[in-house]
């Protein structure tokens, strides 16, 4: 008999103590997840969640002292399996963008509803990468707007440009290989390839520049 899938431990980084509370009780009392821990600012955070080592982290953005951003940069390196999920008030898209290319694999607004919340928890911790509809077209638009040129990165080949749509689009790793009609390992070396030659280290990244190769040619689909 096959056991129980273990639940998907979550730490929150947030320093408005009610809005940390609601997160701890949505986290806390939901099937299937369990709080690792709280902290009130990003210094904390940095002490203990390598001890916690979280499956995700929920990150604020504005916090006293060092910045959720520059958070994500040192935990990235000291919890290189967690998933980094920014939730904020911030729509703007020099936060969205900073976050990214810090390490975040999600970025969500403070109003989303306790749902939202945790589907995205569970989306991150199996592969995606959760954005509402309105951050994922300012992450396009940021691109459109951006004068700086890109920088050079390897051909992908076809069946790498539809993993990367594929994965812009929302799709898991198992989605994308039952679509795909290929094994999930074969789209994990896909990925690796990507990731590669994009110049990337994290999902969210790879959507962003696939928004800057789109705009580039916009011959290519950017959907599934």
């Amino acid at each position: 008999m096959s056991s129980a899938p273990a639940d998907i431990t979550v730490s929150i980084v947030e320093d408005d103590k009610q809005t940390r509370e609601i997160l701890a009780e949505w986290v806390g009392h939901a099937r299937g997840f369990q709080l690792s821990g709280e902290s009130e600012n990003a210094e904390k955070a940095i002490e203990l969640l390598p001890k916690s080592q979280p499956d995700v982290v929920l990150m604020d953005i504005n916090l006293p002292g060092i910045s959720g951003v520059d958070a994500v940069k040192k935990l990235k390196r000291l919890l290189p399996n967690a998933q980094f999920v920014m939730l904020t008030v911030y729509e703007d898209t020099d936060y969205i963008y900073a976050a990214l290319a810090a390490g975040a694999t999600g970025y969500l607004l403070k109003q989303a509803s306790r749902e939202e919340l945790l589907s995205a928890i569970e989306s991150v911790h199996h592969g995606g990468s959760p954005m509402n509809s309105r951050i994922a077209r300012k992450v396009v638009q940021f691109f459109r707007q951006s004068s700086m040129a890109a920088p050079a990165t390897e051909a992908l080949s076809t069946r790498e440009e539809e993993v990367l749509a594929l994965l812009a689009s929302g799709y898991l790793y198992k989605e994308i290989a039952a679509k795909l009609s290929v094994a999930v390992p074969t789209v994990n070396t896909f990925v690796r390839r990507i990731y590669e030659k994009l110049h990337v280290r994290n999902r969210g990244q790879a959507i962003a520049k696939f928004a800057h190769i789109s705009v580039r040619n916009p011959s290519q689909e950017s959907g599934a």
